[in-house]
C-alpha cells in the first residue's frame, strides 16, 4: 500500500526523512488530536484482499504506548449516509 494525499490533508509527516514513506495527512484541531492518512491498494493487494487474504497493520510504538487505530473504507469526511468520495 502506498499513502497518497488527498485535499483534506493539512500535513505531511516525514516529509525531510528519506528513511520514511511522507505520510500525507490530516490533524484533527480538537483534544483527541485525531492523525487520517489515505492509503491507496495496488492492483496485487487488492486482489489478494478480495480472495481473503488478512490485513496487517503494523504500528512503530518506538517503546511509547499502542495509540488506537481504526482501518476503514468510508470516507471519514462524509457523514454516514451521505455521498461519499473515492
Amino acid at each position: 500500500m502506498t499513502p497518497v494525499e488527498f485535499p483534506e490533508q493539512n500535513v505531511v509527516f516525514a516529509k525531510d526523512q528519506p528513511e520514511y514513506l511522507p505520510l500525507p495527512a490530516y490533524v484533527t484541531d480538537d483534544s483527541a488530536r485525531t492523525v487520517i492518512s489515505c492509503w491507496r491498494f495496488t492492483w496485487r493487494e487488492r486482489l489478494k484482499v478480495f480472495f481473503g487474504a488478512p490485513l496487517w497493520i503494523r504500528s512503530m510504538t518506538f517503546g511509547g504506548p499502542l495509540q488506537p487505530l481504526l482501518p476503514e473504507v468510508n470516507r471519514p469526511f462524509v457523514k454516514q449516509g451521505g455521498k461519499s468520495g473515492k
